[in-house]
């Protein structure tokens, strides 16, 4: 039996701070949680470039990347630039092609360049835009995880989930998706782990089942 740690890096959704992960706790001895953090992206950064530098961030080999919603997509094009032992895509899509019609829409409108200014305004807004439309009673809550509001950061993050160009499904992704999910609605179709009741928000509201099934998933050898 390997004894070494696995390092498991957590990345989290668009405006998100990584305490929404405060609830995953797995075996300590079998693995090692990092929080990944956003970074400031540069003037007109790629993903690709912004993917790369994030990569850099990893410090161990072979380890499991997790991301959420947009971090689900950034997680997918880091997947490009490393070598994992599992990649996880949580409240997220698969390819350009799941992305709800509004976005689609925004897209060849580019209506999305007016919308940053706003959602940085509103937090009510930017939950609605990053949680989905039932916020009404829990602002409080997302005002603790959505931190990350400087308009340079809002205004790249949606342009890069908008105008993400994957075509086809990662091969190698594990993709989780909760049959419930207001902002991704569309991705519970094909190669996918559904989870009944689960909103966008599920990494935070149902983490037992992420506790329970990651450790399953990553190491399925060891399940008898």
């Amino acid at each position: 039996m390997n004894n070494k740690l696995i390092h498991v890096y957590l990345m989290p959704g668009l405006a998100a701070n990584p305490t929404i992960f405060e609830h995953i706790k797995l075996d300590e001895n079998q693995f090692k949680i990092h929080w990944l953090k956003w970074m400031m992206p540069e003037v007109n950064e790629t993903l690709e470039s912004y993917a790369k530098r994030m990569v850099a961030k990893i410090e161990y080999d072979d380890v499991v990347l997790l991301g959420v919603s947009f971090g689900g997509i950034l997680v997918q094009e880091m997947s490009k630039h490393i070598k994992l032992r599992a990649l996880f895509v949580v409240s997220s899509v698969k390819s350009m092609h799941e992305l709800p019609k509004r976005m689609k829409v925004m897209k060849y409108t580019k209506a999305y360049k007016i919308l940053p200014t706003q959602l940085v305004r509103s937090i009510d807004l930017l939950a609605k835009y990053s949680f989905g439309d039932n916020i009404t009673k829990r602002i409080e809550l997302y005002k603790k995880y959505l931190s990350v509001r400087d308009p340079q950061y809002l205004d790249w993050a949606i342009a890069q989930v908008i105008e993400w160009d994957q075509d086809a499904p990662n091969k190698d992704a594990i993709y989780i998706q909760g049959d419930n999910d207001a902002v991704f609605p569309h991705s519970c179709v094909g190669n996918c782990i559904i989870i009944k009741g689960g909103t966008h928000i599920m990494i935070i509201n149902k983490y037992k089942w992420f506790n329970e099934n990651l450790p399953k998933l990553i190491l399925p050898e060891s399940v008898d």
